[in-house]
């Protein structure tokens, strides 16, 4: 009996889901599963704007880089996850993103902009402990679901998909802090 009760402890023990990385009290597991592909977290980041926490990003990528290029430019399923840390209504989230789009699509905007709006009308107003979740599938486009409801669309292609990434990782992200912390490299 005595040598049954450390294993039972034991098999507890192991039980419970390791995770890779916490931030701001916010756990991200080392794997997400996307149709039959099991991305591998990449990194996490902490936005700030002024003093105030606003969300938490994990970055799960097929293949994990530490160069925001190679990623942007992988032809592979990738995945944003935004754990909202404050109530942040819709245009609040929505002018963000698309301010950082714009910064990052360039020439690009005028063909990407219908995209984009698609993408921000199912934007919900989100509140603290919501998540949003952006994952790019190659051959389908950019899902968009958040855990507070809205409505989960997908909006098609790459091109989309690199501005949409390049909010966090491209040449002008919203936070240096944020990109450096999702390329793994805080």
């Amino acid at each position: 009996m005595k040598a049954t009760l450390p294993a039972v402890a034991l098999c507890l023990l192991f039980a419970v889901p390791a995770f890779a990385k916490e931030v701001a009290g916010v756990n991200y597991p080392d794997t997400a599963k996307v149709g039959d592909k099991e991305l591998k977290l990449n990194g996490v980041g902490l936005r700030k704007k002024v003093v105030f926490k606003v969300y938490t990003v994990g970055l799960y990528l097929e293949t994990p880089s530490k160069d925001a290029a190679q990623i942007i430019a992988a032809d592979e399923t990738k995945r944003v996850r935004m754990y909202m840390l404050r109530d942040l209504d819709k245009k609040t989230i929505t002018e963000a993103i698309s301010d950082g789009f714009k910064k990052n699509a360039g020439a690009k905007l005028p063909a990407l902009q219908p995209k984009l709006d698609s993408f921000n009308a199912s934007i919900p107003d989100l509140k603290k402990g919501d998540e949003l979740i952006l994952t790019y599938v190659p051959g389908k486009g950019t899902e968009v679901k958040s855990t507070k409801g809205g409505e989960d669309i997908s909006v098609e292609g790459k091109d989309f998909a690199d501005a949409l990434f390049s909010v966090w990782l491209g040449k002008d992200p919203v936070d240096g802090g944020l990109k450096d912390g999702m390329l793994g490299k805080d």
